[in-house]
Protein backbone atom coordinates (compact mmCIF):
# COMPACT_ATOMS: atom_id res chain seq x y z
CA UNK A 1 0.00 0.00 0.00
CA UNK A 2 2.64 2.32 0.99
CA UNK A 3 4.69 1.80 -2.12
CA UNK A 4 1.86 3.30 -4.20
CA UNK A 5 1.29 6.56 -2.22
CA UNK A 6 5.30 6.78 -2.79
CA UNK A 7 4.82 6.32 -6.48
CA UNK A 8 2.21 8.73 -6.60
CA UNK A 9 3.62 11.13 -4.78
CA UNK A 10 6.97 11.33 -6.48
CA UNK A 11 4.52 11.48 -9.87
CA UNK A 12 3.01 14.75 -7.76
CA UNK A 13 6.63 16.32 -7.25
CA UNK A 14 7.64 15.95 -10.78
CA UNK A 15 4.75 17.62 -12.06
CA UNK A 16 5.15 20.61 -9.94
CA UNK A 17 8.86 20.71 -9.91
CA UNK A 18 8.53 21.10 -14.17
CA UNK A 19 6.07 24.04 -13.15
CA UNK A 20 8.17 25.63 -10.30
CA UNK A 21 11.55 25.33 -12.63
CA UNK A 22 10.01 26.78 -15.53
CA UNK A 23 9.75 30.09 -13.37
CA UNK A 24 13.09 30.36 -12.21
CA UNK A 25 15.51 33.33 -13.34
CA UNK A 26 18.68 31.64 -12.81
CA UNK A 27 21.43 32.06 -16.63
CA UNK A 28 22.83 29.05 -15.33
CA UNK A 29 19.38 27.17 -15.58
CA UNK A 30 19.11 27.40 -19.32
CA UNK A 31 17.94 25.25 -22.36
CA UNK A 32 14.97 23.13 -22.18
CA UNK A 33 15.25 20.90 -19.27
CA UNK A 34 13.41 17.48 -18.56
CA UNK A 35 12.79 15.45 -15.24
CA UNK A 36 14.00 12.31 -16.04
CA UNK A 37 12.72 10.81 -13.19
CA UNK A 38 12.57 11.04 -8.96
CA UNK A 39 13.74 8.59 -6.48
CA UNK A 40 11.78 9.23 -3.52
CA UNK A 41 12.45 7.72 -0.28
CA UNK A 42 9.91 5.34 1.35
CA UNK A 43 9.32 8.03 4.32
CA UNK A 44 9.40 10.81 1.67
CA UNK A 45 12.24 12.39 3.47
CA UNK A 46 15.04 12.25 0.59
CA UNK A 47 13.89 12.83 -2.87
CA UNK A 48 16.65 12.15 -6.11
CA UNK A 49 15.43 14.41 -8.73
CA UNK A 50 17.12 13.33 -12.45
CA UNK A 51 17.91 16.65 -14.45
CA UNK A 52 18.52 16.29 -18.41
CA UNK A 53 19.09 18.82 -20.78
CA UNK A 54 18.55 18.65 -24.55
CA UNK A 55 21.76 21.06 -25.24
CA UNK A 56 23.86 18.26 -24.00
CA UNK A 57 25.22 16.85 -20.60
CA UNK A 58 27.02 19.89 -19.97
CA UNK A 59 23.80 21.96 -19.41
CA UNK A 60 22.47 19.76 -17.16
CA UNK A 61 25.14 19.82 -14.86
CA UNK A 62 25.11 23.95 -15.51
CA UNK A 63 21.26 23.54 -14.75
CA UNK A 64 21.91 21.37 -11.83
CA UNK A 65 23.95 23.83 -10.09
CA UNK A 66 21.60 26.42 -10.19
CA UNK A 67 18.72 24.37 -9.33
CA UNK A 68 21.04 23.22 -6.46
CA UNK A 69 21.33 27.01 -4.79
CA UNK A 70 17.91 27.65 -5.55
CA UNK A 71 17.11 24.59 -3.58
CA UNK A 72 14.91 26.69 -0.52
CA UNK A 73 12.64 28.75 -3.03
CA UNK A 74 12.05 25.23 -5.09
CA UNK A 75 10.99 23.46 -1.23
CA UNK A 76 8.86 26.62 0.07
CA UNK A 77 7.21 26.38 -3.52
CA UNK A 78 6.66 23.10 -3.58
CA UNK A 79 5.45 22.80 0.49
CA UNK A 80 2.29 25.84 -0.68
CA UNK A 81 1.33 23.85 -3.57
CA UNK A 82 1.55 20.24 -2.44
CA UNK A 83 -0.41 18.90 0.91
CA UNK A 84 2.44 16.90 2.38
CA UNK A 85 3.28 17.28 6.05
CA UNK A 86 6.81 17.41 5.52
CA UNK A 87 8.56 18.31 2.21
CA UNK A 88 10.90 16.20 0.79
CA UNK A 89 14.74 17.34 0.78
CA UNK A 90 15.87 17.27 -2.63
CA UNK A 91 19.22 16.11 -4.50
CA UNK A 92 19.17 17.33 -8.15
CA UNK A 93 21.44 15.37 -10.04
CA UNK A 94 22.51 15.55 -13.80
CA UNK A 95 21.00 12.88 -16.35
CA UNK A 96 22.45 12.57 -19.85
CA UNK A 97 19.98 10.06 -21.07
CA UNK A 98 18.08 12.91 -23.97
CA UNK A 99 21.29 13.08 -25.38
CA UNK A 100 22.09 9.04 -25.29
CA UNK A 101 18.52 8.88 -26.85
CA UNK A 102 19.22 11.42 -29.11
CA UNK A 103 22.54 9.81 -30.23
CA UNK A 104 20.95 6.09 -30.55
CA UNK A 105 18.66 7.54 -32.89
CA UNK A 106 21.01 9.48 -34.97
CA UNK A 107 22.96 6.13 -35.50
CA UNK A 108 19.95 4.05 -36.43
CA UNK A 109 18.41 6.86 -38.62
CA UNK A 110 22.11 6.99 -40.14
CA UNK A 111 21.66 2.89 -40.78
CA UNK A 112 18.63 3.24 -42.32
CA UNK A 113 20.11 5.67 -44.75
CA UNK A 114 22.39 3.66 -45.94
CA UNK A 115 20.40 0.45 -46.70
Amino acid sequence: MASHRVGRTAEDIKRELTDIIRTLKDPRIKGILSIVGIDLASDLSYASVYISSLDGFEAAKSSVKGLSSANGYIKRELGMRMDLRKIPELKFIPDNSIEHSAHISELLNSEKRKS
